[in-house]
């Protein structure tokens, strides 16, 4: 029986995440390809992914920007790209409804993100009643680990408390790998794609 239905914020309660990357790839000198490319410079140099650093808050936006730039001719202008990632996200009205219903029935409700430190005012900013519909927030920059690594999963679980387990536990993520990861630790989840094909999935599995 599913008691707790947990959600990832970027792509699930808002509109698709690429729109602001797509338009600082128009206005900026470098592609979201050459982007990749000099994230994987960055990895190789120091021995991380710098997104994955960034989103567990091991460093800061700032350090985030110059690890990149060292790696790009022409320059990274991350404040630019958060300020065009933020104009073009909007929330998804119907998933969030949806959440916030089941709540009202009684389901247990996280939000599990990851994120970045400095960011937290501006995405929390997208959604005004978060607060209502979840009852904890767990975001990877605050608490050193990010999705899909399990104990983050295990975290949000532990944070909800109540005697939950895994197996009572219904995850939406826009990103596969992060379903396998919940998948793997006994929770049912479904891949959002858009919001009338999650929504069928989310009532299927809580009807079960």
């Amino acid at each position: 029986m599913i008691r707790a239905l947990i959600s990832d914020f970027g792509g699930v309660l808002t509109t698709p995440l690429a729109a602001g990357f797509l338009a600082y790839e128009k206005e900026a000198p470098i592609s979201l390809a050459e982007l990749g490319r000099g994230m994987q410079a960055a990895a190789e140099i120091y021995g991380e992914h710098p997104l994955h650093s960034l989103e567990r808050g091991e460093i800061t936006e700032v350090e985030f920007a110059r690890r990149l730039a060292e790696q790009l001719a022409d320059g990274f202008d991350l404040v630019r790209l958060r300020e065009l990632y933020f104009e073009r996200i909007d929330p998804n009205g119907p998933m969030i409804d949806f959440i916030g219903e089941q709540r009202r029935r009684g389901l247990r409700t996280a939000l599990l993100t990851n994120n970045v430190r400095e960011w937290e005012p501006l995405w929390r900013a997208k959604l005004p009643e978060l607060d209502e519909i979840f009852e904890i927030v767990v975001d990877s920059a605050f608490v050193g680990m990010r999705k899909p690594e399990p104990a983050i999963y295990e975290l949000t679980v532990e944070r909800l408390g109540g005697g939950l387990r895994a197996e009572e536990c219904l995850f939406v993520d826009d990103i596969e790998l992060n379903c396998e990861a919940a998948r793997a630790l006994g929770m049912t989840a479904v891949r959002f794609e858009h919001a009338d094909q999650a929504i069928a999935e989310l009532e299927s599995a809580l009807s079960d």
